[in-house]
């Protein structure tokens, strides 16, 4: 079987043990119950969206700054 360099490869995956306080942890449980989902797959996704806002707030940042700074 010959494979492209445009398939999809899955990436690794690294256990983490993290702790929650009980009200995060219910209102997790409760997300993974209403989507039908795994309560680690809810967490994966609100880290993911959290990370990408936490990226787009950098840039927003530095758009301001370069806009405060040359005047654009």
């Amino acid at each position: 079987m010959v494979y492209s360099d445009t398939m999809p490869t899955a990436e690794k995956t690294v256990r983490q043990s993290v702790s929650l306080p009980a009200r995060v942890a219910r209102r997790v449980k409760s997300l993974a119950q209403t989507s039908n989902t795994s309560t680690s797959r809810v967490i994966t996704e609100l880290i993911e969206s959290g990370l990408d806002a936490r990226e787009q707030e950098k840039k927003r940042f530095k758009e301001e700054l370069a806009r405060i700074t040359f005047g654009e």
